[in-house]
């Protein structure tokens, strides 16, 4: 791991699709994701209320109440975007250890059917498929989306309790929309065949990583309070090719 500073290392929008190619990764402040995504700061902020109304997640393995979070999945082709309907969230584990193998059946998210073609999830789906069409060639896009609270309420939060992990998908895309009262939450980016990897803080709600899932290895790590109220909140966002992740059937 390189001893870079905290400062998320910001790509140039007129690189992006450079900087994918060649590291496997980008990030973008979020004056960027909503001029590059046609979103308005409006159109994220009521996006965002939504995360006042996630569910507690009810899987996790090492017992924690630290994660509140919803679910949605989408087919993305030729700019159309249609919901899958409510699926389980599903992992090999080869891409999770700790929750791959079983079916993960969260609260859906709230959208309207007038939300999946408005708006901001409207508006960062579009925006993701096309920049998958780009480094992976025009496809139909399988999407999943995520909503994720991390909070401390137990002490301590793990936004991520699997370690360092891929998610067996072609790109993901993990937003920051809040950061309150907290320390840690650091950000880890490891090139999967390289002892190579970059470290940094996100705080700018909306900004966003974006990873090559095949090349890049992710992890953040935990959070501690500093406030009574003391929380992350997250969006992420996965495209894959051919199909969903799901299990066999026997």
């Amino acid at each position: 791991m390189s001893a870079l500073a905290l400062v998320p290392p910001y790509t140039h929008p007129a690189t992006l699709l450079a900087a994918l190619k060649q590291q496997g990764f980008a990030l973008l402040p979020a004056s960027d994701v909503a001029i590059l995504a046609q979103c308005s700061q409006e159109e994220f902020a009521a996006f965002a209320t939504s995360w006042q109304r996630l569910a507690r997640d009810a899987y996790l393995k090492d017992g924690g109440k630290y994660r509140k979070r919803r679910h949605a999945s989408f087919v993305l082709e030729g700019g159309k975007i249609t919901n899958a309907g409510h699926r389980a969230h599903w992992q090999p584990l080869e891409y999770n250890a700790l929750h791959g193998g079983m079916e993960r059946w969260f609260e859906p998210m709230e959208l309207s059917q007038s939300a999946i073609h408005s708006g901001a999830a409207c508006a960062l789906l579009t925006w993701l498929s096309g920049i998958s069409d780009a480094l992976f060639g025009t496809q139909t896009w399988f999407s999943e989306m995520h909503q994720f609270r991390i909070d401390t309420e137990g002490g301590i939060g793990r936004p991520t309790p699997e370690g360092a992990h891929r998610d067996g998908v072609n790109l993901v895309a993990v937003f920051l929309v809040a950061r309150e009262g907290i320390k840690g939450g650091e950000t880890r980016v490891f090139d999967a065949n390289s002892p190579h990897g970059v470290r940094f803080t996100l705080t700018e709600p909306w900004s966003v990583l974006l990873l090559d899932d095949a090349r890049m290895i992710h992890e953040t790590t935990p959070i501690q309070p500093l406030a009574e109220t003391a929380y992350r909140d997250t969006l992420v966002v996965t495209l894959r090719g051919k199909a969903f992740q799901d299990a066999a059937v026997p």
